[in-house]
């Protein structure tokens, strides 16, 4: 899928038009911060927020181009956890998303080859991201 232009601009609810269902129960801080997320536009997204929900797995057809940008300008970025943890929960992503994007998987394949040895000394695993 390729965004339109103006795609960085835009929440995810706008690009989705889609809106986590309403729970019967009070929800947790990590449902309201989602929710409260969704409806920011992407480039005001921080680490910690791509980190989060990257992790929970909204929006990557948006969100992971997004991450590619900024684990480009530093590949062991930090959200609110640990020096990489961004990196981490891309490469924590479902397989079955990266056999739909195989140019996605290709670029962080390539920026995991630039900084590899690094990966193993941080406890960073990409197996799951190499199981195709």
């Amino acid at each position: 899928m390729k965004p339109e232009n103006n795609w960085k601009y835009k929440s995810l609810f706008n690009l989705e038009k889609t809106y986590p269902d309403t729970l019967d129960e009070p929800p947790t801080r990590l449902v309201k911060r989602c929710r409260e997320l969704i409806k920011i536009s992407l480039v005001e997204y921080t680490i910690e927020d791509l980190r989060l929900m990257v992790g929970q797995r909204f929006g990557l057809n948006y969100l992971v181009p997004l991450t590619i940008e900024k684990l480009q300008d530093n590949l062991f970025v930090e959200g609110e956890l640990y020096e990489g943890d961004l990196l981490a929960a891309v490469l924590a992503i479902d397989i079955n998303f990266w056999k739909q994007n195989p140019d996605l998987h290709k670029q962080i394949d390539l920026l995991i080859a630039d900084g590899g040895d690094k990966l193993a000394e941080m406890d960073i695993s990409s197996e799951k991201f190499y199981s195709l």
